[in-house]
């Protein structure tokens, strides 16, 4: 059975400049500290961290959403992408980000959220507080 998880985190910039930097491979290297090349257009490819993670855009609403097909060399062969939707909702002290990720294989649910937290919220909260 696939399983679905959903992650939120608030950042103290304006969801503009949230949205550009998710869509820019120079400014999302920075803030995963590590390797990002993305095609920032629907039907555009996106690599992250060589490779470990790949798929496609799908649709870009500029600054309130994203939605994406998402893999990682976690995933078999066989099973499907897993959805992306990253939402961005302006607050009061900044931007909260709201990631849906669904379809993603069974057993690794709690690894992705556990990795959306450490590997890309962590690191976003210094990168977008200095």
């Amino acid at each position: 059975m696939k399983e679905t998880i959903k992650v939120t985190a608030t950042f103290p910039v304006g969801p503009k400049k949230l949205y550009k930097a998710w869509l820019n491979s120079q400014k999302h290297s920075h803030f995963i500290d590590g390797n990002a090349e993305i095609d920032p257009k629907p039907g555009g490819q996106f690599i992250i961290w060589d490779g470990y993670i790949k798929g496609n855009t799908d649709t870009l609403q500029p600054y309130k959403r994203i939605v994406q097909r998402w893999r990682t060399t976690d995933f078999n062969k066989n099973d499907p992408d897993s959805n992306l939707e990253i939402s961005f909702e302006k607050v009061n002290n900044g931007t909260k980000i709201i990631l849906l990720h669904s379809n993603i294989p069974e057993g690794q649910g709690e690894d992705y959220k556990k990795g959306w937290k450490e590997y890309y919220f962590k690191p976003m909260r210094k990168y977008f507080s200095g």
